[in-house]
């Protein structure tokens, strides 16, 4: 499977109300292993950026004053995200900066383009509940070494971001791991035939039955006989 995780940096906060995306950052996963086929551009967003977004990623007007504009790259990066996966932080957010930089160049919406969206801050919430999700919160859970992000850039958060996905993935053993969180670049749900799948059933041995046994018959005990698949009946 083909996977971009994709980050973008912008001119503040709001694409509806004429802000503009500065940086987008993108890297390629096959198989969950890291290509080094990454993509990467600082965009001319024909407006300065706004005080508050300029503390956040630092990224100079003059800075971006040669820089490509979107529908000068437009292209090139359609063709680097074509049928993938997007692996997005908060992707409502990028998804609508980049549907609005489309729509400028008389574009389909992103959904036109790419496969399905996975949103690891919704992810990150179903599976953290009630606790801090930022990319840097999951950074300081996960053992993500973020030491050289003191500013926010497009690249390296990207990077960042593959490593979370890739530890938040690890281990679990849920067929619909991704699935559950899984939304189409619209925002619809995403749906997987799984009638294609084709799984063994594993009967327990003897040993096995009788150590399962022995394990219920110490949980009854030190339960003094309450546990609920003894008191409920069959």
């Amino acid at each position: 499977m083909r996977q971009i995780v994709l980050d973008t940096e912008t001119t503040g906060l709001s694409a509806e109300n004429g802000d503009r995306i500065i940086e987008i950052g993108c890297v390629e996963l096959l198989n969950r292993k890291l290509t080094g086929n990454n993509l990467h551009f600082y965009l001319n967003p024909e407006r300065d950026s706004h005080e508050d977004a300029l503390r956040v990623h630092g990224i100079s007007n003059e800075f971006l004053r040669d820089k490509p504009r979107f529908a000068e790259v437009a292209e090139e990066i359609l063709t680097y995200l074509d049928g993938a996966e997007l692996i997005i932080h908060n992707a409502a957010f990028d998804v609508g900066f980049l549907n609005k930089e489309l729509e400028l160049i008389g574009k389909p919406i992103l959904r036109h383009f790419v496969g399905q969206v996975v949103d690891t801050l919704a992810m990150a919430k179903e599976i953290y509940p009630g606790k801090r999700n930022s990319l840097d919160a999951l950074c300081d859970r996960l053992g993500v070494d973020n030491s050289g992000r003191t500013l926010h850039g497009a690249l390296l958060d990207a990077e960042l971001l593959a490593d979370v996905y890739i530890n938040l993935t690890r281990g679990q053993d849920a067929l619909q791991i991704d699935v559950a969180i899984s939304t189409a670049a619209d925002g619809s749900s995403a749906q997987i035939d799984f009638s294609s799948f084709d799984l063994p059933v594993l009967a327990a041995s003897e040993q096995e039955q009788s150590a399962h046994e022995e394990l219920l018959r110490q949980i009854d005990k030190a339960s003094g006989g309450k546990t609920v698949w003894r008191t409920a009946g069959p």
